[in-house]
């Protein structure tokens, strides 16, 4: 039995080795896994500028053109068996198996450098058990096929330092504007400790947590007696001079960017899960840098910096699609969250121009007119809603829709809703884009639903481009390393809107800020009526919560999102913020564009006519006060035009 025994026990060794043997021949007869050029991706602008490349450097310096102490605190941080193992450390995996057992969990890792070198050039980073297979089928032809001295001169090129930095020569020279043959034990050891985790390991970031993460890289090289306890001393007490940050402005502004590109990317069919075989893609995008680079710095000069509050911004070509610019937030550095492409949240009026537009398409024009009261619905199971204008201002007479729109009036909003019933909105709001959930109440048309910022944009882009449904994109075009086209963008529109009633609506919405619209109130954007240079379609959205500006022309669609991530209420002094982010935006886009504003013609089979414009009845053109309003030829108003609540059905009670 015993013999038998140890027969077994040969036989599976004698197989294991047999199969390892196996695995090696294939691997070293099979063509050379290049490591120099895989997985790269390199990020284009509109101008064919670089702005981001992963996984490939722009200077790769060899291992003797390294510091010695950035060389050994890597290793000594990251796999101090490198130099011994086989591309897998199997005491150190069984060591930790045990702690993270013993402490209910995963606290400790046991990658070597060689399988995080694999992770980085060939795999993405979902947790599922096929990326795992394919990290240690990866790590073992990387070892087969490359010296050890190869393999840490690749890992120290191609790993992220933080702030958009890949490889040990470009982190060296932001952060400390040297080679980095040139870092010292202090320098060295500060970006060795950043690669764990660059958004909370960075020194220009949390000073305090690099410290601590540098005390650790440290006490490793004097427990494995690379320096003693005096040189640790000197180097933790050495005072770091950085100069990369006065360039985390730029960067700031292009992470949130470069993040949404990356996850379009995921979305492509013809891009391979794998660019192993395409040996690095080169992506072209629709990123004008200049609108991005003003984009945030109107951001940061409209937002104080002792706020908490967040933002977010798109500004897209309507006619195209092609995203120009994105913020996702304030500081990607101090949140990485993308609440551009991400976060969904409560529109506010900013709803109201879907509705409008259904107005206009079921027989409404700019003068039909509603009674701006205060105003309680009763429906058939006797529930009541009672909506209220801001600062619970009313007319107390019939308004036009060019008035409703003006004051962003909620009671003229919530009579027209409920007369068009909720369908109309709700099939206008599908027809352009929106996706998201809306539900069939009352308060449908006040945006108490939550969208997206993208998603927004989007629709919107169908008035901007006179009834054209668009697909919002970031990526152009996409390359292999062979300059073979994987992917090109295609400028697909489907017509869903029409364009005489899209052109009236357009014109509508510039009312958001015409003095001519001052009376019992006053249009919502009144402030801007002196700080456009150009015409521009606008509206606005407020909750308690949360504050948009959208507008738009025929060159370019803007939308804007301020409030907190928590949810709290904003201050009266916080509802500025979006405004001033969007019109300086607009503003300087249309300025570099240098060519006439981007206006409409007014179609054929519309006609202008001269308005009161708060009531909308027709005046002479001696009128003290009066509006040129366009409406479909044979709709223009007359002086005997009753109000809808005269004739609709529409049940309310003051």
């Amino acid at each position: 039995m015993k013999k038998l025994f140890f027969r077994l026990i040969k036989l599976m060794v004698f197989l294991f080795i047999l199969m390892i043997g196996s695995i090696y021949f294939y691997i070293k007869t099979s063509p050379k896994l290049e490591i120099n050029s895989a997985n790269s991706l390199v990020l284009y602008d509109n101008q064919q500028n670089v702005f981001f490349q992963g996984n490939e450097s722009k200077e790769w310096v060899h291992l003797n053109e390294i510091s010695k102490y950035l060389v050994q605190s890597t290793i000594y941080t990251e796999d101090k068996n490198f130099y011994q193992h086989h591309g897998f450390d199997f005491l150190r995996i069984l060591k930790a198996t045990y702690i993270n057992i013993m402490n209910g969990s995963t606290t400790q890792g046991a990658s070597t450098i060689t399988q995080q070198y694999a992770k980085n050039l060939f795999l993405d980073f979902d947790k599922t058990w096929k990326r795992k297979w394919d990290e240690m089928w990866y790590t073992m032809r990387i070892e087969a096929n490359y010296s050890k001295n190869e393999i840490l001169e690749g890992y120290l090129n191609t790993i992220n330092y933080g702030h958009g930095k890949f490889g040990i020569e470009n982190a060296s020279k932001f952060y400390f504007g040297k080679s980095a043959k040139n870092l010292d034990l202090a320098e060295a050891s500060i970006l060795t400790g950043i690669p764990k985790s660059p958004s909370n390991y960075s020194p220009l970031i949390d000073f305090d947590l690099a410290k601590k993460r540098q005390l650790i890289v440290l006490d490793l090289l004097v427990k494995n007696n690379i320096i003693t306890e005096e040189e640790k001393k000197k180097a933790y007490q050495e005072e770091l001079h950085f100069s990369g940050q006065e360039n985390q402005e730029q960067l700031n502004t292009l992470m949130y960017y470069q993040d949404a590109v990356l996850k379009e990317l995921k979305t492509i069919d013809s891009i391979p899960e794998s660019y192993t075989d395409t040996k690095g893609l080169k992506i072209y995008t629709n990123l004008d840098l200049a609108t991005q680079r003003h984009l945030e710095k109107t951001i940061q000069e409209s937002i104080p910096d002792t706020s908490s509050i967040e933002t977010a911004a798109v500004m897209m070509n309507p006619n195209t699609g092609a995203i120009v610019a994105l913020v996702g937030g304030r500081d990607y550095h101090r949140s990485s969250f993308n609440r551009a492409t991400d976060s969904v949240r409560q529109v506010g009026s900013t709803m109201k121009p879907y509705l409008y537009y259904a107005a206009l398409e079921n027989g409404f024009t700019s003068s039909s007119a509603f009674t701006s009261e205060a105003t309680t619905f009763t429906f058939q199971n006797q529930d009541n809603y009672s909506p209220k204008n801001y600062n619970d201002t009313y007319g107390n007479k019939p308004i036009s829709m060019a008035t409703a729109i003006a004051y962003s009036e909620n009671i003229y909003a919530v009579k027209t809703h409920l007369f068009l019933g909720s369908d109309a909105l709700i099939n206008v709001a599908r027809r352009v884009g929106i996706t998201a959930k809306l539900e069939d109440i009352p308060s449908l048309p006040l945006g108490t639903n939550e969208i997206s910022i993208i998603e927004m944009a989007s629709g919107y882009s169908a008035f901007a481009n006179m009834g054209y449904k668009i697909s919002p994109h970031l990526i152009d075009k996409v390359v292999d390393h062979d300059g073979k086209v994987l992917y090109q963008a295609k400028d697909e529109k489907e017509l869903v809107l029409n364009s005489s009633l899209t052109f009236i609506l357009n014109n509508l919405l510039t009312v958001t800020y015409d003095p001519d619209f001052i009376d019992y109130n006053y249009p919502t954007a009144i402030s801007l009526s002196s700080k456009l240079s150009h015409k521009y379609a606008l509206k606005s959205g407020t909750t308690n919560s949360d504050n948009w500006n959208i507008g738009f022309n025929s060159d370019i669609v803007c939308a804007v999102w301020v409030g907190y991530d928590n949810n709290q209420a904003l201050s009266t002094s916080e509802y500025k913020y979006a405004q001033n982010i969007w019109y300086q935006s607009v503003e300087e886009y249309e300025k570099n564009k240098g060519t006439d504003e981007g206006w409409y013609t007014m179609p054929d089979n519309v006609s202008a006519v001269l308005v009161d414009p708060i009531s909308g009845k027709p005046v002479s053109d001696d009128a003290g006060k009066k509006k040129l309003m366009y409406f479909i030829k044979g709709t223009e108003p007359s002086s005997t035009d009753q109000t809808f609540d005269e004739k609709s059905s529409v049940k309310q009670a003051t």
